[in-house]
């Protein structure tokens, strides 16, 4: 997964003020819970010494998602008194949390982004005829959505609607078809999602490209659930993807393999993974989910200077460090060295330290 949607966020210095919180709007009162939340967020940060406009700026930003539905949660780091990057979560984080920092720890905000992966969604749903009206004059409804998923959830892109006879579903599907096939090629879709009524679902499947229909999968749901500005068959995606990697991240699993069978190309363990880091070497990172590694790192002002004690930096003759959260310390060196993320189950793939990198190159040792 590659990690471009943080860069604006490290285009900054610091220090940060940062928050996860729960913005959910299943609940009774959802905006006095959001409120309590804010209150929290506010108290933390001042008591971390954040100044008043910086923490005005995180404040002012959480619960303004009041249109999206649901469970869900923001992410908000600001620097200097301005907002730094806000994002919707897909997840509510497990409590509110709020730092004042040098280094943002955008881990949690990264992990929310994996799997990743790019699809497209359809739903047909049959429509009765007005009273009075014959049966055989039925019509059909489609929605059209792409996504990445499971930002999706929370971030759709815009949904299409289109109705037409039954009558008419062969010619509507050929140019429903032409529609999936330009969103498909788009965003790189790995899979197309096909719901609703079978016969129209599967003249629809039937439409698409060869190179396309290899990627249909059927899902038994209409879709008619679907809430405005979250994600069509977002239950049903959640099932179909649980457990999945993209296809990129799972190449890049594939090849961490063979290079650890070759004791060549790829380490393990923490120690391993941040002088990979530190050297730029790091082509992709591999985490495990869940990551609970709690020992602190020690960073220095470039993103790349990070180690696991004082002297190790200090040898390097970076004499200005300090510590810092080891999710927070590797996240920001993976951005600065432009190196991927790619988050693996650990009962699939498990780690030492819960780390892995695939290199860009080999030491010399092997």
């Amino acid at each position: 997964m590659k990690l471009a949607f943080l860069g604006p966020l490290y285009a900054r210095q610091g220090p940060f003020a940062c928050a996860y919180v729960d913005t959910s709007r299943d609940l009774d009162d959802p905006d006095r819970a959001i409120d309590l939340r804010r209150r929290h967020v506010e108290t933390e940060l001042a008591a971390q010494g954040a100044d008043m406009t910086t923490t005005g700026a995180v404040v002012r930003m959480l619960g303004t998602d009041r249109t999206v539905p649901g469970r869900h949660g923001q992410a908000v780091f600001a620097a200097h008194g301005r907002l730094a990057l806000t994002e919707e979560l897909p997840h509510p984080p497990p409590h509110s949390t709020a730092r004042f920092t040098m280094v943002p720890d955008a881990m949690p905000l990264a992990m929310q982004h994996a799997p990743d992966i790019p699809y497209v969604a359809a739903a047909v749903h049959r429509i009765a005829p007005p009273a009075g009206v014959r049966s055989e004059e039925a019509g059909l409804e489609v929605d059209v959505q792409a996504g990445r998923w499971p930002t999706a959830c929370v971030a759709p892109e815009s949904r299409t609607r289109r109705r037409a006879p039954a009558h008419e579903w062969r010619q509507t599907a050929t140019e429903v078809a032409e529609q999936l096939t330009e969103l498909a090629e788009r965003t790189g879709a790995e899979a197309i999602a096909l719901s609703g009524d079978h016969w129209a679902r599967n003249t629809l499947a039937r439409e698409l490209p060869k190179r396309l229909r290899e990627r249909a999968i059927g899902i038994d749901s209409d879709g008619w659930d679907a809430q405005p500005e979250r994600a069509l068959l977002e239950d049903e995606l959640d099932y179909l993807f649980r457990g999945r990697l993209s296809a990129h991240d799972q190449s890049g699993v594939d090849r961490f393999l063979a290079c650890r069978a070759r004791r060549s190309g790829a380490v393990e363990g923490l120690a391993a993974t941040v002088t990979a880091l530190r050297r730029g070497q790091a082509e992709a990172v591999l985490l495990n989910d869940p990551f609970n590694l709690d020992r602190p790192l020690w960073v220095g002002v470039a993103p790349k200077q990070v180690g696991l004690s004082r002297q190790e930096l200090t040898s390097l003759g970076i004499s200005s460090c300090w510590q810092e959260p080891a999710g927070a310390a590797l996240i920001r060196a993976m951005v600065g060295t432009n190196a991927e993320l790619i988050v693996v189950p650990h009962d699939e793939l498990p780690l030492p330290d819960g780390l892995g990198a695939l290199l860009r190159y080999p030491d010399s040792a092997g």
